[in-house]
């Protein structure tokens, strides 16, 4: 049995003409999807295209490219999906069993591309008339307004625990929505939010569905944020897009048991990461889509008001694409005024990295370990990583490091590093580095176990890494039992 659902843009959405798209569970009826308009690279800031649906089952996709009719070659990555494809002239016809997250391009075109999220179906799609909940038709709203409606008792004399975000176009006053404990943020499929939502000491909340938070048309002003956790606990994030956040698409900030899920951002712009955590224990990462102009994943010790180490992350299942800056950084931030921060305990497993393009050289590295301002960095884990050609960078960046831009003082140091059956391809060999600062200051027991560059399994460091005098015990296993 398949089960489709779409999701109707709202009319004041900023759509793409450069697909024409339509699904239909097998056999049946073709529906239209609403294709939007996602920009990409702040290098040369361009106009790709977006479109979403749920599934289940079998589902057929029908692809209209209307920017050209001569299609010469097709390639849908992660190209470790292997999706099949037909295609004749202009148009390109796949089947999916499974929800998935793809970018279709055309005659090798990665910046006016096509992204395609397939969707699970919702578990406990929110009914909109239950007594619980407050429904915010579209319009411009003032935020306090919603936080008053969702603290007044209803004719039940209940608060209500939901915020439901109807279908449509809506414009947050001021930018932002102080989200309170306790509440369920949802965005119900088709409903475009201009504003973001700040959750500042609270817990036990979630901001879900199927819904957008768009910024793309709002100025860039310091510190505003697609999500913004701070000093809170016990939130969860699923099903939401964000596109062209100013800053970071989500911010997490000196909080604990922060779980996100199906999560996709696009952003252009100075500073604009995909999601960052300061001084934050236990973040659950899974079936998330970053293609960001600075770093998809970062993980720092403290900054700015966040104080403490950063324990306890996974980050798995997922996409990165950094059309700027690294796919995987830590260790940058912490407490140089002080003792320094640990870093430890990060897991980033089955992880598709499509892109890394770095200009700066102290930036290079698809997954970046560099541990600045007395930062110790340790037991940290990269499983199952699938790296396609990547234009500008290096594929593993370790050093204890000074940079004088965002380090007062160097790093401490940093052990235990493990990397077990990482495969890259592309043109890209530059080696990668492994550098201690001094004597003691080093870095220390990195193992490698099924490294594969081009199809080569790298048993030495000759050729592909760049290892000083102060970085001890790098191994290499080319063992796959182990």
């Amino acid at each position: 049995m398949s089960i489709l659902k779409t999701y109707p843009a709202p009319k004041e959405a900023v759509c793409n003409d450069d697909f024409f798209v339509r699904v239909r569970e097998e056999g049946g009826e073709w529906i239209p999807l609403s294709v939007y308009e996602v920009k990409v690279d702040m290098h040369n800031v361009r106009k790709a295209s977006m479109a979403q649906f749920d599934m289940e089952g079998n589902i057929e996709v029908e692809i209209t490219c209307n920017n050209t009719v001569d299609v010469k070659d097709v390639t849908i990555r992660p190209l470790s999906y292997k999706v099949s494809y037909e295609h004749y002239q202009n148009v390109i016809n796949l089947k999916l069993d499974h929800p998935c997250k793809l970018s279709i391009e055309i005659n090798g075109e990665r910046f006016h591309n096509f992204h395609l999220f397939a969707n699970p179906m919702e578990k406990d799609h929110l009914n909109p008339t239950n007594r619980h909940t407050v429904v915010i038709e579209p319009g411009i709203h003032l935020p306090d307004d919603i936080v008053r409606l969702a603290s007044e008792p209803n004719s039940d004399n209940e608060i209500p625990d939901t915020v439901y975000f109807a279908p449509g176009y809506h414009y947050l006053v001021g930018s932002q929505l102080l989200v309170p404990s306790g509440k369920t943020i949802y965005l119900a499929g088709g409903t475009v939010v201009v504003g973001s939502f700040v959750c500042n000491s609270v817990q036990d909340v979630t901001i879900r569905g199927r819904g957008i938070i768009y910024l793309a048309d709002i100025e860039k002003t310091t510190y505003f944020r697609g999500i913004q956790i701070e000093f809170s606990k016990s939130i969860t994030i699923d099903g939401i897009v964000v596109v062209d956040p100013p800053h970071y698409s989500i911010l997490i900030g000196q909080s604990s048991d922060i779980k996100i899920n199906n999560f996709k951002s696009f952003s252009t712009r100075g500073w604009s990461d995909g999601i960052d955590m300061m001084s934050s224990t236990d973040i659950h990462i899974n079936d998330v889509f970053m293609r960001n102009s600075d770093d998809c994943i970062a993980v720092y010790g403290s900054r700015g008001n966040y104080f403490g180490d950063t324990k306890n992350v996974q980050v798995k299942n997922s996409i990165l694409w950094a059309d700027v800056a690294h796919p995987i950084n830590m260790g940058t931030h912490g407490d140089h005024g002080g003792n320094g921060d640990t870093i430890e305990n990060i897991h980033f497993e089955n992880i598709d990295i499509l892109e890394h393009h770095e200009p700066q050289e102290d930036y290079w590295g698809a997954m970046s370990i560099n541990a600045g301002d007395k930062n110790v960095i340790k037991n940290i884990k990269f499983e199952n990583i699938r790296v396609e050609d990547f234009e500008l960078g290096q594929l593993v960046d370790i050093r204890v490091v000074f940079n004088k831009k965002y380090n007062p003082v160097p790093g401490n140091r940093i052990h235990n590093i493990t990397f077990k059956n990482i495969e890259y391809n592309g043109r890209n060999e530059k080696p990668s580095r492994i550098y201690g600062y001094d004597s003691g200051r080093s870095v220390k027991d990195v193992s490698f176990s099924n490294l594969r560059i081009n199809g080569r399994i790298i048993r030495n460091a000759k050729s592909y890494f760049d290892i000083n005098e102060y970085a001890h015990h790098i191994t290499f296993d080319s063992n796959l039992d182990k």
